[in-house]
């Protein structure tokens, strides 16, 4: 079917479905597909003890879910103009359940990564689809301050809420059962989708030719390397270890070659032009040290309620409540501020740094062995707010000056840090730090504990050792949190003296007419 101009209702759905059941359904699947990512990293120990697997090999596989992700976002819109909605649903719904099955059964590394990478694709490319159907319908003058704070709600909350159910499930069950939920979730999808939906088209579909597909294969092969490299280095002894050199080289040779694209191919896979934005290497460093500064919670704070506090699994995962909580009002906030009050962007990102830089100076004077689990509700409250307030907010300022023809390319760069790397990147520095610092503490600690001390000398020598090590790592947690304070309002400083967030510029998304002029420019030589 075809249509002669843009309604804002959801035409995709047949004539029989209420709209406002049609949004409800856009957002229950978009929720859905955000939750099929190919692994979930709350199942990490689990997968570790039931699979012939390292963590490093688990967490690889989630890294490669996080590249597929972030590697799909160019051609995202060449995709909703190729197939219909309805097709794209029918396809990947069951494709997501394919890669579920294959992660449930499979010990081999190889297959693990690739599945979870197609996962990561898929779980995008349905996402994008339901949200960019239902863009319309949240802000019908398509103001990107008003969409935005309810994409990353819904990506972030389930991020939050997948976790949580891994945790549950596999605490009374299996790692498994987590994903049959999804599977048994995609088949309502599938269902829901086949009996609601119908092929609509708002123009005449466009092909697929013109795209880099080589160059999306080596850009996933550079993010793929450098995840690797960061992920492994600690386990293989970083350039000791043949394998870490191999890695580098390959994520050099990749980079290389994409260059080489850019400045010679008419229509690179991301172009030249994406990354000659004045200001995007400010935007791709924020984001490299909010990267850096969210691992304290994967690292540092779960060394101190794990190996310190003794807090089983599902103390710990309790957190994630609080840490919802904090999305929801950061998101909240960041609409009221740039899409009410039209607030501008250098304050809203300021204060979402702070929130988790005052995270971090919570947790140095909170790292303590008698500490309840309670003081840290509201820390985990403030930086899941903070988190979200500067991805909102930051990506509401690129799309003030980037153009749509480039957006969704410095998307993906964006994400190539947020996601592909950045967090890997954030670990391997955590990782070193820590092991730096822990025998230092312990030489310290321990330099008066022999047979004259008397304390030492009336204590079972197991004991003295068991007390002695989680002494050294709380004060090792304790001195890497206050080095990440301290880095923290640095750059807070930093922050302060960078004069381009002060414009006010909101971007809006494009009609679909001019979105296809812009497409159709891609598929000419």
């Amino acid at each position: 079917m075809s249509a002669p101009n843009i309604p804002t209702r959801i035409m995709m759905f047949r004539d029989f479905v209420p709209d406002r059941v049609r949004v409800f359904l856009c957002l229950f699947f978009a929720v859905t597909f955000q939750f099929s990512g190919g692994i979930y990293l709350a199942s990490v120990s689990q997968m570790v003890g039931s699979l012939a697997l390292m963590q490093e090999d688990i967490m690889m596989a989630g890294y490669a879910s996080f590249v597929g992700t972030t590697v799909v976002f160019p051609i995202l819109f060449r995709l909703k103009f190729r197939f219909t909605s309805r097709s794209i649903f029918l396809m990947v719904c069951p494709a997501l359940i394919v890669c579920n099955l294959i992660t449930m059964s499979t010990g081999s590394l190889p297959v693990l990564v690739g599945v979870c990478f197609i996962a990561g694709m898929l779980r995008m490319w349905g996402t994008f689809e339901c949200l960019s159907n239902v863009q319309l319908s949240i802000t019908p003058t398509r103001n990107f301050a008003v969409f935005f704070p309810v994409v990353y709600l819904i990506v972030l909350g389930s991020i939050q809420l997948s976790g949580l159910a891994t945790v549950y499930l596999g605490y009374w069950a299996d790692w498994r059962y987590m994903h049959g939920l999804i599977i048994g979730l995609l088949l309502v999808v599938w269902l829901c989708a086949a009996l609601f939906t119908r092929h609509f088209r708002f123009m005449k579909a466009l092909p697929l030719y013109g795209i880099d597909w080589l160059g999306g294969i080596l850009w996933a092969i550079f993010l793929l390397a450098l995840a690797f490299v960061f992920e492994y280095g600690k386990f293989y002894d970083w350039l000791y270890s043949p394998y870490i050199r191999s890695g580098i080289v390959v994520a050099v040779v990749a980079l290389l070659l994409n260059i080489n694209r850019m400045h010679t191919l008419r229509h690179p896979y991301i172009t030249k032009e994406a990354l000659g934005y004045r200001n995007m290497g400010a935007i791709l460093l924020a984001f490299l040290v909010l990267c850096c500064l969210q691992m304290t919670p994967t690292i540092l704070q779960n060394i101190f309620t794990g190996s310190i506090l003794k807090y089983d699994v599902l103390n710990s995962v309790s957190l994630n409540w609080w840490n919802l909580l904090g999305i929801v009002l950061g998101a909240l906030a960041v609409y009221y501020w740039h899409a009410r009050l039209h607030g501008g962007y250098k304050r809203a990102v300021f204060t979402g740094f702070a929130l988790i830089v005052i995270y971090q100076c919570f947790m140095y004077f909170l790292v303590d062995p008698q500490m309840n689990i309670e003081w840290l509700y509201l820390p985990t409250l403030l930086r899941g707010a903070g988190y979200v307030m500067i991805y909102i907010s930051l990506t509401v300022y690129i799309s003030g000056f980037v153009p749509f023809q480039h957006f969704f390319q410095v998307l993906s760069l964006l994400g190539f840090v947020r996601t592909g790397f950045g967090s890997a990147f954030g670990s391997a520095i955590y990782g070193r730090v820590m092991q730096h610092v822990l025998p230092g503490n312990y030489q310290l600690l321990t330099a008066d504990l022999d047979a004259v001390n008397p304390v030492a000398a009336h204590i079972p020598t197991g004991q003295l050792y068991g007390e002695t090590m989680r002494q050294v790592m709380l004060v090792s947690v304790k001195e890497v949190y206050g080095w990440t304070c301290i880095i923290g309002i640095f750059f807070l400083l930093m922050l302060l003296s960078y004069r381009y967030l002060n414009r006010n510029t909101v971007g809006r998304l494009p009609g679909m007419r001019q979105i296809k002029r812009v497409m159709k420019r891609d598929v000419s030589y």
